[in-house]
């Protein structure tokens, strides 16, 4: 009965039923296979051989070279699949370079990190009261930069994948594939304990114990909370404060003197100014990768801080002579390298932009080794001992008496020194 209430589709065709083309044009399943469309013109030239497929019809005017642009007689016109060389495999081992493995050791460490790592701890030292100790102070600079070496190390370990989407990042030795993650592993670990078994056995327990719980904040909670928090900004900062409580500690035995925890405040400080500028720049690289920045998450709050810390900075020096680790001269010098550093985070605060915050930058890169040669240069106590004695012993047989101790202990260390 459906076939008599069906309208004819037109005159000159039989007639279907709605229901019968309905199925037949929304058919999923055909059981006939189309049939090939003859083309009644010219052969189809292939324009270059990446372009393989883009078949383009010619005109009988234009005249062909048959050898050079004909198709194949086995290639297929309906085919996608481009023919690729098979001499490269589509992928290879990854193979070290023996030759260059110490560079990308160097890289793997950060070794710019390391050395200002290094000159806070060697800062934190030389400031201190007390004799100086050439062998000390050598081994523990040296455990210092093991124990940083093995922190960075770790830190590009967990941090492949997001340091492959920065532009600052991706040229990193393991997003390269120039070292095997297995590598930065054992490199982390070999590094990590002989630095600190060098702070224990030829320094002190203290310094050890700061450079371990240094490793642990680094790698452990500054890392992963990158990606989750701001807060990893002040984590990252007290990172950055205790190498030169090591360095204190490494002279004096303890880090209970006001001048330690001073030196500390500076470099807490100071990371602030130094690291909000840097990262402004660096907005869209942090937020491709998924950093939880103050630049990138709450820009005003980023100025602000860096603005506000570049003011303590300015109180910590007035505070150094106040509580007797340098002379008042210090406080004088260091005001205009204080007033210049406050200007340009003033600028940075009021402008914003990218010439601000790379003078800025810029700057905090030479306020930190300028303040230290001040502090260094005011130094209150130079030759008070490690046991703070006020008895200053003048002998020239006991001074060079320490002068060989100093020397043999260099050279071979004693049991008293382990």
């Amino acid at each position: 009965m459906l076939y008599f209430f069906t309208p004819r589709i037109c005159r000159n065709l039989p007639c279907i039923s709605t229901s019968k083309l309905l199925a037949t044009l929304y058919s999923t399943s055909s059981k006939q296979k189309p049939k090939e469309i003859v083309h009644m013109h010219e052969p189809c030239i292939e324009m270059t051989e990446k372009y393989r497929n883009d078949i383009v019809t010619t005109n009988s005017q234009i005249p062909l070279h048959p050898d050079k642009y004909i198709l194949p007689k086995n290639a297929s016109l309906n085919s996608n699949k481009e023919t690729r060389p098979s001499e490269e495999p589509e992928w290879k081992p990854m193979q070290v370079e023996l030759a260059h493995l110490h560079k990308y050791c160097l890289k793997l460490s950060k070794i710019r990190l390391t050395s200002l790592v290094v000159i806070t701890t060697m800062g934190g030292y030389v400031v201190a009261p007390g004799m100086f100790d050439l062998y000390t102070f050598t081994m523990c600079s040296a455990g210092t930069a093991l124990v940083s070496s093995a922190a960075n190390a770790i830190n590009q370990f967990f941090e492949i994948p997001f340091d492959a989407q920065m532009s600052r990042t991706k040229n990193r030795v393991l997003v390269r594939g120039q070292l095997t993650p297995a590598h930065a592993v054992l490199f982390a670990a070999v590094s990590g304990i002989t630095g600190l078994f060098i702070l224990y056995s030829q320094v002190n327990a203290i310094t050890a114990m700061l450079g371990a719980v240094n490793l642990i904040l680094y790698t452990l909670i500054y890392t992963p909370m990158k990606r989750i928090s701001i807060l990893n900004t002040w984590v990252g900062s007290i990172v950055g404060a205790i190498p030169p409580l090591m360095g204190w500690a490494g002279c004096v035995g303890d880090i209970m003197a006001p001048g330690a925890w001073i030196m500390s405040g500076l470099l807490y400080a100071w990371q602030f100014p130094h690291f909000n500028a840097l990262s402004w720049n660096l907005r869209p690289d942090y937020s491709r990768a998924g950093y939880r920045m103050m630049s990138v998450t709450n820009p005003s709050l980023c100025r602000r801080t860096a603005l506000r810390y570049t003011a303590a900075l300015m109180g910590l020096s007035y505070l150094a002579p106040a509580l007797d680790v340098t002379n008042w001269w210090f406080a004088g010098m260091s005001t205009p390298l204080n007033a210049y550093f406050l200007y340009l985070a003033w600028k940075f605060y009021q402008n914003s932009d990218s010439a601000s915050s790379r003078k800025l930058f810029r700057f905090s890169l030479v306020y930190l080794p300028a303040l230290m040669i001040l502090l260094l240069v005011n130094k209150k106590h130079w030759f008070v001992g490690k046991k703070r004695t006020d008895i200053v012993t003048n002998d020239e047989s006991y001074q060079k008496e320490t002068f060989l101790s100093n020397l043999s202990r260099l050279i071979i260390p004693t049991p008293s020194s382990v």
